[in-house]
Formats: C-alpha cells, structure tokens, sequence
C-alpha cells in the first residue's frame, strides 16, 4: 500500500515529484501516487514558527546595546507559495536575520538610547514590513515581528540607575521655603520689567545688582523663617466669652483686676 498511497496531515503540503521533477502539491488527506515513478520529495508546515535573534549595535551616543527580536512566519497556503518556499530557499531563518540585522542596523544608529527604547514599535514595524517583502519571493508570510528587548551595558544602566536615585534624592531634599522665595523673587522681577514698561512711571532707584538680587533673596528666606517660628511661638488666644479659670494666666492687659 505504501507504494500507491501516501497520508498528508492537517496544515501540512507534500511535494510530489516524477523522475526528479516537480508535479504537484499534496494536500492533507490521503494521496495517490504511481508506485516507481512518482515519490514524495518531502512536506512542507504550515504552522507559525517563531525566529529568536540577538543583535548587537550601537546607539547615537554611542551605547552598545543587544536588540532582541521574535519574527514570526510561516509557509503560504497557495501551491506556488509551498513551491517557492520549498525550492528556492534551504534555510529561511538565515534569511530573514540577514534582512532584520540590515534593518537594525540602520536604524538603531540614528537614535539616542532614549529614543531607541520609545520607538521601538516603530523599528518592528519596519523589520516586518521589509521582511514580508523580501520572503514574499520564497513563499514565506510574515506574520508579526516583535522588538521583545532593547538591553544596553550593565555599566550603562548602574549609570542611569545612579542617575536617577540622586534625581529623586534631590527632588526629595528640596526645601519648601526655598520655594516660596524663587516665587516671590520672580514677582519682584516681574515688577521691576513692569515698572520699566510702563510710560508713565517716574524714575524709581532700586538697587538691582547680582549681589542685591542675592540679599533680597536671602531677605525673603529669612523672613519666610522667622514667620514659621513665630507662628509656632505665639500663644494662642482664649475665645471671646469664655471663663478664665483659677490655673489660667490672663493675657497682658485683658481679663478682670482685683479689688
């Protein structure tokens, strides 16, 4: 039975040939063939399969990076696409990681690291629009293709990590008061270019140097200072209407005298 007959699974193609030469596809079921003269050359699937790549490249400024990639293709349905795919081509991964490393390559370069990471979707959109029309030749469909990682040095990211741990440590240690006294000294700049805008304004002196701006500032702070200790300072009134009781001391100049 062998001899006559052949089984082809489901998504999955034989390629049938006669004396060496190609003479049709096979598709799943069971096929006739003539015993001697016709013999199955092999079988094509046609499941996605996914192509795992690791590139190495470097940034704008000049960050050596690995781009991690996942291509996924598979073989077309069509008997010309299974045809191609099975003749034109031995080793379809070897293939597409030339085309995807020609693309990184070309593109990675032109970007910061930061711009890498955020345009990412944009480089995979590339790959796979240049990856489906190189492989449409050999019968390959691309499905998707992914940029699943873009890894630079360890030492670059202990550097980004440092970075932003004393970000965040300054952030953190910024004082409110010093705040407040950027606030007000941008108001008297404010003021001064006012005054100097207005036409109708008489002439005003004001001492309006580098060292004045940093007394005036320092003025400001100190004032800020001294409002926060004598709000904590100062006691607090008794409200109107109420008693003062024998452990209460009455405010200077309020509360009944004795007689």
């Amino acid at each position: 039975m062998p001899l006559f007959f052949f089984t082809v699974e489901q998504q999955e193609r034989a390629i049938v040939e006669r004396f060496g030469k190609f003479v049709r596809v096979g598709g799943p079921g069971l096929q006739r063939k003539t015993p001697f003269v016709e013999r199955v050359a092999g079988k094509m699937s046609l499941q996605v399969e996914q192509l795992n790549a690791d590139i190495e490249t470097k940034t704008k400024d000049n960050v050596f990076v690995h781009v991690q990639l996942a291509v996924q293709y598979k073989v077309g349905a069509e008997v010309q696409q299974v045809q191609d795919a099975y003749y034109k081509l031995d080793d379809p991964e070897v293939q597409m990681k030339s085309y995807a490393f020609d693309v990184v390559r070309s593109h990675i370069p032109s970007m910061d690291l930061d711009e890498a990471y955020a345009d990412a979707d944009t480089i995979a959109m590339h790959i796979q629009d240049t990856l489906h029309k190189q492989m449409a030749e050999y019968g390959y469909e691309i499905v998707k293709a992914l940029v699943t990682n873009i890894e630079p040095d360890q030492r670059v990211k202990d550097a980004m990590n440092n970075i932003n741990a004393a970000q965040r440590n300054q952030v953190a240690a910024f004082d409110p008061r010093e705040a407040m006294a950027l606030v007000a000294l941008t108001q008297y700049t404010d003021m001064i270019r006012a005054l100097g805008e207005g036409s109708n304004t008489n002439t005003i002196l004001l001492p309006h140097s580098p060292s004045g701006v940093g007394d005036l500032m320092s003025q400001i702070r100190d004032g800020i200072l001294v409002g926060d200790i004598t709000g904590d300072t100062l006691p607090t009134a008794p409200k109107p209407g109420s008693r003062i009781g024998p452990g209460n001391t009455p405010p200077p100049g309020g509360g009944p005298r004795a007689r």
